[in-house]
């Protein structure tokens, strides 16, 4: 059931890219990187999108194989092999007309299936194992790999295409990093939460009762009075942070509070269930 769930989601993410390509950054030749850009480019010469995937992500299986192992190709394989044929089967037409408006939904849309793929260890084959490779051999970082590839990619669109798709083409690996990088870290941010209060153990009760959540009871000293007292931390979904305002108003209106967004949380009540939430 497990790998029947991980299936539908690597494909749902590859039918995603095939719409970003077909639809969105191919009817404006913006070629952003990878081997669906080199797909973009290489059309202009008569040769066929899938046929290029199909080849270039072959030739980026068996270097997997060869130079990373069996995980990695077994985590590329499948997404590798399913993109040419839904590039092959997905319509091919310009969905909407403005280049600029076209260029930033497909970058999300592909900054969207990317995530998926990598929450499940997969990934379409041509962009995601070079960066693998240039690290293990060259010490390279993952960022400046993926930098390094798409680059080379979009350096030759420059020479095919017009100098307003290069540029097209360097906002788009812009934008779906971004996205990439806020659906990582934005869409599920906690909130941490420091209380200075003499209402302490009413407002740890209610935490506790009302709310659901753990309270961390740290030891400080005010450096003015030197005085001895305990600051509450809570750590908590961003969607129960008014009920936790709430609830130390209810108490003690002039508590201070210090609030911090953070992007992952792992533990109790957060990465696995508990009893208590």
């Amino acid at each position: 059931m497990k790998w029947v769930k991980k299936f539908a989601y690597i494909t749902l993410a590859i039918a995603l890219l095939a719409v970003c390509v077909n639809m969105l950054l191919a009817p404006h030749a913006i070629a952003a990187g990878g081997v669906t850009g080199l797909a973009i480019i290489l059309e202009y010469f008569g040769l066929g999108r899938a046929v290029v995937i199909l080849i270039g992500n072959a030739v980026v299986l068996a270097l997997a194989l060869f130079l990373l192992g069996k995980e990695v190709f077994l985590n590329t394989v499948i997404g590798a092999l399913l993109l040419p044929l839904f590039i092959q089967f997905v319509p091919s037409f310009m969905l909407i007309q403005d280049t600029m408006l076209s260029m930033v939904a497909g970058s999300v849309l592909f900054g969207v299936a990317a995530s998926i793929l990598y929450a499940n260890n997969a990934s379409s084959g041509g962009t995601a194992v070079p960066p693998l490779i240039f690290k293990k051999f060259f010490g390279m970082s993952l960022s400046l790999g993926l930098f390094l590839s798409d680059g080379i990619v979009v350096l030759l669109s420059l020479l095919i295409f017009s100098v307003d798709s290069f540029f097209y083409a360097i906002f788009s690996i812009g934008i779906t990093s971004l996205s990439m990088r806020y659906i990582e870290t934005g869409i599920n941010k906690k909130k941490l939460v420091y209380i200075l209060s003499d209402k302490n153990q009413l407002i740890t009760a209610d935490i506790l009762q009302k709310i659901g959540r753990g309270v961390t009871l740290v030891p400080v000293i005010g450096a003015y009075e030197r005085a001895e007292t305990h600051m509450l931390m809570v750590t908590l979904p961003g969607r129960d942070y008014k009920a936790l305002c709430e609830v130390v108003n209810a108490h003690d209106k002039g508590a201070f509070m210090i609030t911090d967004t953070v992007s992952d949380v792992h533990g109790k009540g957060f990465t696995y269930a508990s009893g208590s939430v």
